[in-house]
């Protein structure tokens, strides 16, 4: 990609960008979010929707895919000082598998994958900013914000679209393990309710079974019993929002810890044990290398969190 420089001693300028093969393929919001690193979003949609950003001098909408070759202009937006405290404090994060096109770490509790919704940021722009260096760094999925485990990174755009391409398809398998309330009976389920999304009425994003919902599609196998809750084992074999939570909980065994479709009486009872989490964990993906294609098997065993509050039912049960 070949860009113009500019400094901050002076006000900002219109700038030019060559998009290269790295960058073909993002939305150009998604783009300049990155580029324009301080600036305030809100500030580059009304700069898109007032045609100062422009391809190929055309105007373009927000969800404009970028080409290789393309000309991006960029209006004036004043970016932070260099001296300006880092906006996004940079994190290590424990890594499962690394290779030239591929990051796996293993995503603690309680940690967004990505800023928006009232999060100002996430694994990504943590990861980001602890590796400033690296040419492109992009979410292959996500996981929940409570959800520990498994977390796919793309390193080159090439590998984003096969990922992409293979969670459309099914191409690969994630597994996840949760603690619900209740004694789950059968050794394995098929769950297959539709899901709608919907909103609260102060704008919260929640999801919903309905038949006017998109199919989705879990398997639940059932792990261990401790009395009262039961330790299930979930497999995705579509990718909706909340899939697994939902699912579970319109099956009447909500999730421990699950603040939008659990109960509040057991979220109060184990955060009284010191367990303050849903206990939903991404513990195994299998899927091909997104450009060799070798069969790669990637595992994260349940944080001691987990493993603790399971050790306390199994003793009380």
């Amino acid at each position: 990609m070949r860009k113009t420089v500019i400094t901050e001693t002076g006000a900002p300028s219109v700038r030019f960008i060559e998009i290269g093969s790295e960058q073909a393929g993002q939305r150009v919001d998604n783009f300049l979010i990155r580029l324009c690193k301080g600036v305030p979003k809100s500030h580059v949609y009304k700069a898109i929707r007032g045609g100062e950003v422009r391809v190929n001098k055309g105007r373009v909408t927000a969800d404009y895919r970028l080409d290789e070759g393309d000309t991006l202009r960029i209006p004036p937006m004043r970016l932070p000082a260099p001296d300006q405290a880092r906006v996004v404090p940079p994190a290590v994060f424990p890594i499962v598998f690394e290779d030239d096109a591929l990051l796996v770490i293993d995503k603690p509790a309680g940690v967004a994958v990505h800023g928006g919704s009232g999060v100002s940021f996430g694994v990504i722009e943590q990861l980001r900013a602890a590796r400033p260096d690296a040419a492109f760094l992009e979410l292959a999925h996500r996981l929940d914000r409570e959800t520990s485990g498994l977390l796919l990174i793309a390193k080159r755009r090439k590998a984003l679209l096969a990922l992409h391409d293979m969670m459309r398809e099914g191409a690969g398998r994630k597994h996840y393990q949760a603690l619900v309330v209740g004694d789950w009976v059968n050794d394995k389920q098929h769950l297959r309710q539709p899901l709608l999304k919907w909103l609260t009425a102060s704008g919260e994003r929640r999801v919903k079974v309905d038949a006017l919902g998109k199919a989705a599609h879990t398997i639940i196998t059932l792990k261990q019993r401790y009395g009262a809750y039961s330790l299930l084992g979930a497999e995705l074999r579509t990718g909706r929002t909340h899939q697994i939570r939902v699912h579970l909980a319109a099956s009447g065994h909500p999730i421990v810890g699950d603040d939008k479709y659990g109960r509040d009486e057991v979220r109060a009872r184990f955060a009284s044990l010191g367990f303050g989490r849903m206990f939903l964990h991404a513990c195994r993906l299998e899927l091909p290398h997104p450009l060799t294609g070798e069969p790669m098997v990637f595992e994260a065993e349940l944080p001691p969190a987990c493993t603790q509050i399971l050790h306390h039912l199994e003793r009380n049960s």
